[in-house]
């Protein structure tokens, strides 16, 4: 991150807002021509900072408005189990986000389902698949904030 200056730091503010700008565009927001816009994008995505451009979908309008935080807690801690844990959560499309996590529970996981019904069927099927010792779901009121924009971190 330390070799970002601030032109490329103000190229993925910009970016993480509204991936479906035009070079063109970008290049005049930051001051620069064309081609040293697109080389700067590019040395970016090498890099690996800029990982994926995606479309972000309205859950609600696609029937999907519940959310669930699901903690999970095992009593197998060896490798075996952590990857054929991460190899399930990757196999179910309603788990959105799985993090290990340090504390009383081992992982804690978001859910998106259409509805109560199919987070009981989404549950049963986790518990089908994978050895847990509990479980405590935890289902969204009200989304206060959510964003996919990571805070850019100042130039030195």
């Amino acid at each position: 991150m330390s070799s970002l200056d601030a032109i490329d730091r103000q190229l993925l503010a910009i970016l993480q807002n509204d991936v479906s700008l035009s070079i063109e565009e970008l290049a005049e927001r930051v001051g620069l021509t064309k081609t040293p816009c697109w080389r700067r994008v590019q040395k970016l995505e090498k890099s690996g900072i800029i990982r994926r451009k995606v479309a972000l979908l309205n859950a609600e309008i696609l029937g999907l408005p519940v959310s669930v935080f699901a903690q999970v807690k095992t009593d197998q801690h060896t490798p075996e189990w952590d990857e054929a844990f991460a190899a399930h959560m990757a196999e179910l499309p309603e788990v959105v986000a799985c993090y290990r996590m340090a504390g009383d529970y081992d992982y804690l996981l978001r859910v998106v389902v259409s509805d109560i019904a199919a987070y009981d069927r989404f549950y049963k099927e986790l518990i089908r698949r994978v050895g847990i010792s509990d479980i405590i779901s935890n289902f969204a009121l009200e989304q206060i904030k959510s964003t996919t924009e990571l805070p850019i971190p100042p130039g030195e």
